[in-house]
């Protein structure tokens, strides 16, 4: 029992570390090649896990030159387009100018109820909204409405805001991050006074952005927001 136990957890370790390597992804946005390779590790993970008289090198060996392969060919892919798109694929246009074009939808064996399902996703729910339509690599669909039908922005409510990054975590669980206080250092203010006089193990939540406005959510789960 304890084999399997010391198994599992340094194939746990290494395919972890292999799915790291090969980038931040969600599974619906892995391209074709890269999720062979995440098919093709978790398949081999399961060997030693499945049989003790396999030795774990068995296992680590292939994983390792799978994803020292796949980190290749992404580099590769980067370097040389027609080989990106022989093996990614290329992104395919299906509705342009308004208009739906069916054999673009055919080619990519995408039915109609595939993209209304696509839109829906998106928050369209007529197709008549929509200016312009592109099935990705990765086979999500990217949507530009139409400009009628399209929300207005504070531009075009002759708005004009000051651009400012998004809040940044500075204590999480009472744990301070360095990211968050170089926001508090930048906007002029002490970490002591962010947190309301309270110390970090007695914070639960504090977050900062660049122009000084707090958010501040204490151990005892109390909301207080503050500016």
């Amino acid at each position: 029992m304890s084999v399997i136990l010391i198994r599992s957890l340094i194939l746990y370790m290494l395919v972890v570390f292999a799915v790291r390597l090969m980038g931040k992804r969600q599974l619906g946005e892995l391209q074709p090649s890269e999720l062979v390779i995440t098919i093709l590790v978790s398949n081999i993970a399961t060997l030693p896990l499945e049989n003790v008289d396999i030795p774990v090198i068995v296992g680590i060996t292939p994983i390792l030159s799978l994803v020292c392969f796949e980190v290749l060919v992404s580099r590769l892919c980067l370097k040389f387009p027609k080989m990106r798109s022989l093996i990614s694929g290329s992104p395919k246009v299906i509705i342009s100018g308004g208009k739906l074009d069916p054999k673009a939808l055919r080619e990519l064996r995408f039915s109609v109820d595939d993209l209304m399902m696509a839109l829906r996703n998106k928050d369209v729910f007529d197709l008549s909204e929509v200016q312009f339509a592109v099935v990705e690599t990765t086979g999500s669909v990217s949507v530009m409405k139409k400009q009628t039908e399209d929300n207005p922005t504070r531009s075009d409510l002759g708005l004009s805001p000051e651009n400012a990054d998004p809040p940044q975590v500075v204590i999480s669980d009472g744990q301070v991050s360095q990211q968050g206080s170089e926001i508090l250092k930048n906007a002029g203010i002490s970490l002591k006074k962010a947190a309301g006089g309270l110390p970090p193990d007695k914070v639960f939540f504090l977050a900062a952005d660049s122009q000084g406005n707090i958010c501040l959510v204490p151990e005892g789960g109390l909301h207080s927001d503050k500016n």
